[in-house]
C-alpha cells in the first residue's frame, strides 16, 4: 500500500441490508450482506463513533465527522465496505493511507481495537449525502484475498475504484471469493447508521416519502478541501404526478373523480390534522392506488394507499414510510409494495413507553410489519417470529421493540429485540430472554 501522502490530491466518496465441510457456503442476507454460518471462524465486531456497542442504528448530520471500529478474535485480513440503499459501494480499508498493524496491508491482530481514520491519520472521514439508511460491512479472514473483481487501486490512488453497483452483487462476487475457503477461516459483521436531521422526530425519522437513498462517508486527505456531496436523490416515483396549479383534494385523481376508499380514510384520521394537504393526485401503484401528503409536524409526510378492490384506504406515516418506500424501491424500483410486507392492513399506530422506557410506532401489513424508534431505527417482522412476538404482547412485553430487521441463522428465521430474541428451530419458534 502506499505510505502516508500529504501531496497528492485525492477525494473519495463511499456510499454507505455455511455448512461445516470442505468449503465455507455463503449465504446472501438483506441484513447481513453475507453470513457464515460456522461459528468457529474469526469473529469480528463493527461499530461507528457514536454507536460503540454496534447494535444501534444511530444518526448523523451531513458534513460531521465520523469514526469507525473494527475488532476480530483472531489475526486477520479486514475488509471494510460502505453501502447505501442505492446501491452504491466503496472500500474503505484497505486504503493507501493505513498500513496493517505488521506494516502489511489490512492485516489486524486479534483482539485489538482498531479505529478509522487512525492516530495521526493523514486523511479524514466526514458525513456527506443524501440522507438515509448506510451500512458498513466487515468481512474478516485469516487468508488474504483477491479482491480484483470488487476494487482496484489505480496508480498513486489512496482509496480504490469499486467495481460493482448494489448489495446484491457484492454479495455475490463476496460469496466467490470466499468460497474456496475453510468454513472456519472468515467471518461477517455489519452496522448501521442514518444520515439525516435529528429534530423532527429525531434518529432515523428521515424526510417519509421523499429522499430514501443513503447518506454517504467522503474519505479526504487532511491537506485538501473535502469534496462537495452530492445532492439527494428521489426515490423512484411509480408514476409521474404533474404540478397543479389548484389545491389537491384528499383521493382526487387527475381526471377530476374521486377514490372514495382514500375520501373516507382522510375523514377518519382527521387528515387535516395528521396528514395535511395533498401533494399529488391520487395515482396507479402496481395492482392499486396511492396519493402523497405533506404531513404535519411529526408525523411527517404521508401517504395513502390501499389495493384494487379494497374499499378501505390505510395511512403510513414518517420513519416507517420511509422505510416501507426504501424496500419497495430496493426489491422492485419502488413500482409496488415490498412482496415481505404488501399493502397497508391497518391504521399506523404510536406504542406508549414500554418497560425499556422505549417508544415508537407500528405499522401492519398484508404480509407482515414495520416497527421504528428513535433509538433502534425501523425495521421488519413477518410469518411465524412475528405471530410469536405479538402473541407475547409485542413491544409492550420484555422483548420490548425489534433491534434490527427479521433475519435467517442456520437457515431459519430469527429476530432480536430490546430485551431477548425469537428463533425458529426446527420449525417451531422459541423465545429467549437477554
Amino acid at each position: 500500500m502506499n505510505p502516508y501522502s500529504r501531496s497528492s490530491l485525492i477525494a473519495m466518496t463511499a456510499l454507505l441490508g455455511l455448512s461445516s465441510g470442505a468449503f465455507a457456503v455463503p449465504r446472501i442476507s438483506a441484513q447481513s450482506i453475507i453470513v457464515n454460518p460456522v461459528e468457529t471462524g474469526p469473529q469480528v465486531r463493527v461499530w461507528v463513533g457514536r454507536d460503540p456497542d454496534g447494535n444501534g442504528n444511530p444518526v448523523y448530520r451531513k458534513g460531521e465527522a465520523i469514526r469507525v471500529g473494527v475488532r476480530t478474535s483472531q489475526d486477520a485480513y479486514v475488509y471494510l465496505f460502505n453501502v447505501n440503499a442505492d446501491g452504491q459501494i466503496d472500500l474503505f480499508f484497505p486504503n493507501g493511507y493505513e498500513s496493517g498493524e505488521n506494516g502489511q496491508g489490512n492485516f489486524v491482530k486479534a483482539n485489538t481495537n482498531r479505529v478509522f481514520p487512525g492516530a495521526g491519520a493523514s486523511y479524514s472521514l466526514s458525513v456527506g449525502g443524501p440522507n438515509g439508511q448506510d451500512k458498513l460491512l466487515a468481512l474478516a479472514s485469516t487468508r488474504e484475498l483477491n479482491i480484483d473483481d470488487i476494487a482496484r487501486f489505480a496508480g498513486e490512488q489512496g482509496f480504490a475504484q469499486v467495481r460493482l453497483q448494489g448489495q446484491d452483487n457484492l454479495a455475490r462476487a463476496l460469496s466467490v471469493i470466499v468460497t474456496p475457503l475453510p468454513g472456519d477461516a472468515w467471518g461477517t459483521d455489519v452496522a448501521l447508521f442514518r444520515v439525516g436531521n435529528t429534530g423532527n422526530g429525531g434518529a432515523g425519522n428521515g424526510s417519509a416519502g421523499g429522499t430514501t437513498s443513503t447518506g454517504t462517508i467522503t474519505e479526504t486527505p487532511n491537506t485538501v478541501t473535502p469534496a462537495p456531496t452530492q445532492p439527494a436523490q428521489p426515490v423512484t416515483q411509480p408514476v409521474p404526478t404533474p404540478q397543479p396549479t389548484a389545491r389537491i383534494q384528499p383521493g382526487q385523481r387527475q381526471d377530476g373523480t374521486f377514490d372514495q376508499a382514500m375520501v373516507d380514510a382522510y375523514s377518519r384520521l382527521q387528515g387535516e390534522k395528521s396528514l395535511g394537504n395533498a401533494t399529488t393526485y391520487a395515482v396507479p401503484w402496481g395492482d392499486g392506488w396511492w396519493q402523497k401528503f405533506a404531513g404535519v409536524g411529526a408525523y411527517g409526510q404521508a401517504i395513502l394507499l390501499h389495493a384494487n378492490g379494497s374499499s378501505r384506504s390505510y395511512a403510513v406515516h414518517g420513519r416507517l414510510l420511509e422505510r416501507y418506500l426504501a424496500l419497495a424501491n430496493a426489491e422492485n424500483g419502488a413500482t409496488r409494495p415490498p412482496s415481505r410486507l404488501g399493502w397497508a392492513a391497518g391504521d399506523e399506530k404510536v406504542i406508549p413507553r414500554n418497560p425499556y422506557g422505549t417508544t415508537g410506532l407500528y405499522g401492519f401489513f398484508q404480509n407482515g410489519a414495520l416497527y421504528g424508534t428513535e433509538k433502534f431505527g425501523t425495521f421488519w417482522l413477518q410469518g411465524a417470529v412475528l405471530k410469536t412476538y405479538q402473541g407475547l404482547g409485542g413491544s409492550g412485553s420484555f422483548l420490548g421493540f425489534p433491534t434490527r430487521d427479521q433475519y435467517q441463522i442456520g437457515g431459519a428465521w430469527a429476530a432480536d429485540f430490546e430485551g431477548g430474541t425469537v428463533r425458529t428451530v426446527n420449525g417451531v419458534p422459541k423465545v429467549y430472554r437477554k
